[in-house]
């Protein structure tokens, strides 16, 4: 019954859960305006163990989300996961972030779009089918009024990059906005990190490097 330690940070949304054979059984998370992954992560992991009434002995390995995402962020959360399965000697698995945005949608048929913000008309995306498999890779984009013309609809699109397109894209019938679904959370990671757990899926603790996309650019 392996128990696993996931930790989302590529947006706003600091997000811990731990899991028992893929079922989440403690979460804790905060979305705020400001990134405040760097005070509340690790209170946030500490949180979660307590409430699930294990320690960190009690892991059999730690996910992180992998990108892409906020440079900050991601480099928060990547520190973190390495540390705790250097101490602990556990493997380091890694999730794809867009899909955890994904996972949040339930429907039929059409595509799922994930979108990360990524500042002014850009955005981190992908394609996923209804069942979750990647039809095109991931991708930072500036959406204009011709984006995902080959696509045919419906055409879901999510997260805090979506709404912003929305003045761009139109509101036709072949796009569907989900308002609802802002950041990915550790919740979806838990049957994720475990499908992988179960087949040796992991990362090098000591070369793994989160999915940037882009450089880092500091504004001067």
């Amino acid at each position: 019954m392996p128990l696993i330690l996931n930790l989302e940070t590529a947006t706003k949304n600091c997000s811990v859960s731990v899991a028992e054979d893929g079922v989440t059984v403690s979460l804790k998370e905060f979305a705020g305006e400001g990134y405040a992954h760097a005070e509340k992560l690790h209170v946030f992991i500490e949180e979660v163990l307590a409430d699930a009434g294990k320690t960190f002995a009690d892991l059999d390995a730690v996910a992180v989300s992998m990108g892409p995402g906020s440079y900050t962020g991601l480099r928060i959360g990547v520190s973190a996961a390495k540390g705790l399965c250097y101490a602990l000697n556990v493997p380091l698995i890694a999730i794809d972030t867009l899909e955890l945005l994904a996972r949040q949608i339930a429907v039929e048929e059409g595509v799922i779009i994930p979108m990360i913000d990524a500042r002014r008309m850009e955005v981190y995306n992908a394609v996923f089918t209804p069942g979750f498999t990647k039809l095109r890779e991931t991708k930072a984009e500036i959406i204009t009024a011709d984006s995902f013309a080959e696509l045919n609809g419906p055409v879901h699109l999510c997260g805090d990059g979506a709404e912003k397109c929305r003045e761009v894209l139109g509101n036709s019938g072949k796009f569907v906005y989900h308002g609802n679904v802002q950041y990915p959370s550790a919740s979806q990671m838990s049957q994720l990190s475990y499908n992988k757990y179960k087949i040796s899926d992991t990362v090098d603790v000591a070369y793994f490097e989160p999915y940037y996309l882009k450089d880092f650019i500091v504004n001067k």
